[in-house]
C-alpha cells in the first residue's frame, strides 16, 4: 500500500502532466496537426498516414484476405511513388481477424485507440465488415470496406461506405442474366442459411427472379459446416431445373461441384455470385465447372483502360492473374488515397465528407461514384469459368441505361514507370 504522502505526490505529478495534455495545440479535437505546425509542448507531428486494414489473413477465408491484402499493397506502392498524399507517404497497419466477426472488432479498436489510424480498409466478408463497422462508426473513423456486398454493412452509419456493388445489385443482376440472357426459367436455389451473404443474395434473386418471369421449382439451404451435399444435389436434379442458383463462398462450392458432377450435373449448370471468385475454385474444381457463370467485380479482360494497368502491374508482381478480391482492395484504397488528398482538413470527419462526395473514380473495377446510401453505383460483371480459367464474358448494368466505365486518368497518384 502507498503512503498518504507518497500518494498526494504521485497525485500531483498525475494532475501535472494532465494539464500539460490539455494545453497542448491539438485541444482533443481529432485533428491530425500537418507536418511542421506542432509547437512547444504539442504531440509529434504527423509524418505519414496512418490506414488499418482488418483481413481475414488466416482462417476459413484466407485467399480473399492475401488478395485484397495484395491489391491494397498495390496501391499503396503506386501512391508513395507518386509523392504520397499531401506530400506525405499512405501506411498500411494490416491486421488477421481470423476469418471471426469477433476479432473483427477487436482488431478495429486496436487499430484505433493503439494505433491511431485515420481510416479503416476492411473486411472482405459482409458479417465481419458489419461487426468492424458498428466499432468505426461509434468511433467516427471513416471505413471502406472493398467487397462486403450485404446491403446492411452500410447502413451501420454515416462513417462505412464500400467500392462494389450490393447484393440487392448483385442478385437482381444475377436473375436479369440468366434468365433474359440465358433464357432459363426454371431455376433452383442452393445456399447457406446460417450465412448473412449467402443467404441476403439468395433472397434478392428470389424475389427479383419471379418478377421477372422466373420459376424457383427447388429451393435448398445447408449450415456452413456441412460438407456433404450429396442429398440436396439429388434432389434438386430430380427437380429438373434450367439452371441452379448457388450463391454461395468458394469453399462449400468445391466439394458441391464435385459431388454435382459425379451424379451428371455439369459445371454450366451452376450460376453464383462474387463468392466464387478464389483461385482455389479454379485448382481443386476447375473442370467440374467448366461452363459455369457468377456476378463479380472485375475479370482479367474487362475493357476499361485502367483495368489493363492494373492487370499488368499485379502480374509482373505476384506473377499471376488477379481476382476481383484484389482489384477491390487496390480501388478501396486508391479512393481513400483520393479523399484524403480531396479533404479540407486532416480531420477523419472532413476525410469522411470527401469520401461521401466521390464522383466517377476511375477504378480497376470501373467508374464509382458513391452514393447517398454509402454504396458504389457501377457496373456487374459476368465471369465465366473457361479452361481453369476465370474470363470476362459480359456486363450487366446496373442501372437501366446506364454507360459502361468511361477510361480516365486516376487523379491520385499519378502513373509509375514500370519496373
Amino acid at each position: 500500500m502507498i503512503g498518504r504522502r507518497r500518494w498526494w505526490k504521485a497525485t500531483a505529478a498525475a494532475l501535472a502532466l494532465v494539464a500539460i495534455g490539455v494545453g497542448c495545440d491539438n485541444k482533443g479535437s481529432g485533428e491530425i496537426k500537418p507536418e511542421g505546425t506542432a509547437g512547444p509542448g504539442s504531440a509529434p507531428a504527423m509524418t505519414e498516414w496512418r490506414v488499418g486494414a482488418y483481413l481475414s489473413l488466416s482462417g476459413e477465408n484466407t485467399a480473399f484476405g492475401i488478395d485484397t491484402r495484395e491489391g491494397i499493397e498495390l496501391a499503396v506502392d503506386d501512391i508513395n511513388k507518386a509523392g504520397g498524399i499531401k506530400k506525405k507517404p499512405m501506411k498500411v497497419l494490416f491486421e488477421d481477424d481470423k476469418s471471426n466477426a469477433n476479432e473483427a472488432n477487436n482488431k478495429v479498436l486496436q487499430l484505433i485507440d493503439r494505433d491511431k489510424v485515420v481510416a479503416l480498409l476492411g473486411e472482405v466478408a459482409s458479417a465481419r465488415s458489419r461487426a468492424g463497422g458498428i466499432v468505426a462508426n461509434k468511433k467516427k473513423i471513416p471505413m471502406i470496406t472493398p467487397s462486403s456486398t450485404n446491403p446492411d454493412v452500410t447502413r451501420v452509419g454515416p462513417f462505412v461506405f464500400r467500392v462494389c456493388f450490393t447484393d440487392d445489385v448483385q442478385g437482381q443482376m444475377g436473375a436479369e442474366f440468366v434468365i433474359h440472357k440465358l433464357g432459363k426459367k426454371k431455376i433452383a436455389i442452393l445456399f447457406a442459411s446460417d450465412d448473412l451473404y449467402s443467404s441476403g443474395l439468395a433472397k434478392e434473386f428470389r424475389d427479383y427472379a419471379k418478377k421477372i418471369g422466373g420459376e424457383i421449382v427447388i429451393e435448398k439451404s445447408f449450415l456452413q459446416k456441412e460438407t456433404n451435399f450429396t442429398t440436396y444435389i439429388n434432389e434438386i436434379k430430380d427437380a429438373k431445373p434450367d439452371i441452379i442458383y448457388a450463391p454461395i463462398y468458394y469453399q462449400a462450392m468445391v466439394p458441391i461441384a464435385r459431388q454435382a458432377s459425379a451424379v451428371g450435373i455439369k459445371g454450366d449448370m451452376f450460376v453464383g455470385g462474387d463468392g466464387w471468385d478464389a483461385e482455389v475454385l479454379l485448382t481443386d474444381a476447375g473442370k467440374e465447372m467448366d461452363g459455369a457463370y457468377f456476378t463479380n467485380h472485375y475479370a482479367p479482360g474487362v475493357p476499361w483502360p485502367n483495368a489493363q494497368k492494373f492487370l499488368t502491374q499485379y502480374t509482373e508482381r505476384f506473377k499471376r492473374s488477379p481476382t476481383s478480391l484484389a482489384a477491390m482492395g487496390y480501388d478501396a484504397a486508391m479512393l481513400l488515397a483520393d479523399a484524403i488528398g480531396r479533404a479540407k482538413t486532416d480531420t477523419p470527419e472532413s476525410i469522411r465528407d470527401a469520401i461521401a462526395a466521390t464522383k466517377d473514380f476511375p477504378g480497376a473495377t470501373g467508374n464509382i461514384t458513391i452514393n447517398a446510401e454509402r454504396n458504389a453505383d457501377k457496373a456487374v460483371v459476368i465471369v465465366q469459368i473457361k479452361d481453369k480459367k476465370f474470363t470476362y464474358h459480359s456486363m450487366v448494368n446496373a442501372t437501366p441505361g446506364a454507360a459502361a466505365p468511361a477510361p480516365a486518368p486516376a487523379p491520385v497518384p499519378a502513373p509509375v514507370e514500370k519496373k
